[in-house]
């Protein structure tokens, strides 16, 4: 053969080896604009539909996983980016530091964000509890979980802390590697997590705290995003370093300016108190709390001063401070009331501070009426929303509004949805009190506990005919007893004493008929009083709760329900089997409950009677003829009786 035809033949088979051009022109286009990897089967789809060749097919089918491969790659370096911005934007703020919660809350935003989690959270060690305690949550939902305070070596934070190393479980309720508790399983579950990661904090060799992220499902988190949380944790820890060595600097430039004043004149002494002066009033204005008060004076003092409720202050030194209106000298402490217009509000308590100049003693006692002037603001503020709460709850009560855009507006600003099904409660506090006083003290905590309630909820209460009721969205699993028995849970351990709590049927539309929660009120006081009748008090229900009187408390007097809780097992297997159980338990009952007289009424055998109450009873329990059990049939019985004929 010739080398022409030689080459000539070379040539031809590297032409059938070699893809036609143009065939991975699809998925370029699909590159550049970052289709979904599921679009990268349209190509090939689409050159069959169109009757393309089978080399033209065979190349794409060639050039697929290789777009893929760079899509991967594309996304792998896309994502790497974010997460190396983010990184570096968190070592941006950590060099600027001026706020360390402003920080580590930025840290764990960007931690949910990247890996694309339902929560993050971070906890902090506290070394004088002994302790835990959440430090920044995000994403976080549930009040108790927020509030949580663990006990070292508890939970999985606890397995964390104790091995300094990263631990991820795929489903928290089910991983037994970790000591589990009542109060941390109580939190994760109001807070639905499942799949939990974790990783320490350190500084040194020592474990500070744990910086997590979790989901509300199962999950499995990648090598890749563990290292990414870990990197997030050191930068948390290098904040949290920082902030503590600017503390000890602060701390060390405090005792250098106290020094420096000892040594000069009075003056400053003067100039100091003016300073004192000043941060406080900036504090007001600034919104600052209780605990920046204190903050502030300890660093002046150049001591350690802390709020105090009434009942953990020295009594006899407190009741001393409040009647002279000066700080009182206790052992080596120092207390100053906090009190206003009479009431006592708690105190300041410097601490192993037994040498006190007059200046210093006066900055103690300013920074109380300070403490006193923010507390009350507080108040203020939280008795504002609740008393704008009790507003349009009364309005609601009393249909005084009827505008239903007008209503929806309303909650929405305090964040509840009248749209949604829910349920009145009317809640009584149970117990003598020794005075007036005493009984307006109480009304006050369980008003206010229901106020708090009604807020985490997204609902509404009001102080009403000398208890409080409240109106609160019903959860898709709930029902009206459920939430009746929380209610008075929560409110009988946030006043301490018995809480006693009624609750309607569930009522919905109630910005276009507010009249409704005037009657489900009503219903729910006549639950509240047969709860006391019957010497339930403590405790939580519904109409549905109390059998056939459940009748004569509902609002809308449910007799097909009643009916149908009560037989409806009988009914429907009458139904159909075609038998005669209703006939027959009719029957039953109205010969005394004689089965020969009841044969005798069904000219039927005395054992066909027997058979059919044994079916009876199979149906309906092994109680059913109790005298408690027997009334309610016969009344269900005759209320099935009169409710045919409007059937047919």
């Amino acid at each position: 053969m010739s080398s022409d035809h030689v080459q000539s033949a070379e040539r031809r088979a590297d032409a059938a080896e070699a893809p036609p051009a143009g065939a991975e022109t699809p998925y370029l286009e699909l590159l550049a604009r970052g289709a979904s990897a599921e679009a990268y089967e349209q190509p090939v789809l689409l050159a069959r539909a169109e009757g393309r060749p089978a080399e033209w097919i065979a190349a794409l089918q060639q050039a697929k996983p290789l777009a893929l491969r760079v899509r991967s790659e594309l996304e792998g370096r896309r994502r790497r980016e974010a997460e190396l911005s983010a990184l570096f934007e968190t070592a941006h703020d950590l060099a600027g530091l001026r706020d360390l919660d402003a920080v580590l809350q930025a840290i764990v935003q960007r931690a949910r964000s990247l890996l694309g989690t339902d929560v993050a959270y971070l906890s902090l060690n506290d070394p004088a509890r002994g302790d835990t305690y959440m430090r920044v949550t995000e994403g976080s939902v549930a009040a108790r979980f927020q509030q949580l305070r663990l006990g070292m070596g508890e939970g999985l934070g606890g397995l964390v802390a104790q091995t300094a190393r990263p631990y991820v479980t795929d489903d928290y309720f089910k991983d037994a590697r970790f000591q589990h508790t009542l109060t941390i399983d109580a939190g994760v579950r109001d807070e639905g997590l499942v799949a939990i990661l974790g990783v320490p904090l350190t500084l040194g060799h020592h474990v500070i705290g744990v910086l997590f992220a979790a989901d509300r499902r199962a999950r499995v988190f990648e090598r890749e995003q563990i290292a990414l949380l870990g990197s997030f944790a050191a930068l948390a820890a290098a904040a949290i370093d920082t902030a503590n060595l600017l503390a000890e600097t602060r701390s060390a430039l405090a005792g250098l300016e106290r020094a420096n004043e000892i040594i000069q004149d009075r003056s400053g002494v003067i100039e100091r108190a003016s300073d004192v002066h000043d941060r406080l009033a900036e504090l007001v204005l600034r919104g600052g709390g209780v605990h920046d008060v204190a903050a502030a004076v300890s660093e002046v003092l150049d001591g350690t001063v802390e709020f105090a409720e009434a009942a953990a202050a020295p009594a006899e030194a407190l009741e001393i401070s409040r009647a002279e209106g000066h700080a009182v000298r206790h052992q080596d402490d120092w207390i100053a009331a906090v009190a206003a217009g009479g009431e006592l509000l708690g105190a300041l308590v410097l601490r192993g501070h037994p040498g006190l100049d007059p200046v210093d003693q006066r900055t103690l006692e300013r920074a109380a009426m300070v403490t006193s002037l923010l507390l009350l603001a507080r108040r203020s503020a939280a008795e504002a929303e609740q008393r704008v709460r009790g507003e349009l709850l009364d309005d609601l009560l009393d249909a005084r509004d009827r505008d239903p855009r007008l209503l929806r507006e309303r909650a929405s600003r305090l964040h509840a949805d009248l749209d949604a099904v829910h349920v009145v409660l009317t809640a009584r506090l149970e117990g003598d009190a020794a005075d007036a006083d005493q009984e307006a003290d109480a009304r006050r905590r369980l008003a206010a506990a229901a106020s708090h309630l009604a807020a985490t909820r997204r609902g509404l209460a009001a102080a009403r005919d000398g208890g409080t009721v409240l109106l609160l969205p019903l959860g898709p699993r709930d029902t009206a007893t459920d939430l009746a028995r929380r209610a008075a849970r929560h409110l009988g351990t946030a006043v301490h004493a018995p809480v006693t709590v009624g609750a309607s049927a569930p009522t919905e539309d109630l910005a276009a008929h507010p009249d409704t929660v005037a009657t489900a009120y009503g219903e729910a006081r006549r639950c509240l009083d047969a709860l006391r009748l019957l010497g339930r008090t403590g405790d939580g229900a519904a109409a549905e709760d109390f059998g056939f009187l459940g009748l004569l408390l509902a609002g809308d007097r449910d007799i097909p329900g009643f009916v149908d809780r009560t037989i409806g097992e009988v009914v429907a297997y009458d139904a159909r089997r075609g038998t005669e159980l209703l006939r027959t338990l009719d029957a039953y009952f109205a010969c005394g409950m004689s089965p020969a007289r009841t044969k005798d009424e069904l000219h039927v055998h005395v054992n066909t009677v027997a058979q059919r109450l044994e079916r009876v009873g199979r149906l309906l329990g092994d109680d059913w003829q109790c005298p408690a059990r027997a009334l309610e049939i016969q009344l269900a019985l005759r209320l099935h009786r009169l409710s045919v004929p409007a059937q047919h």
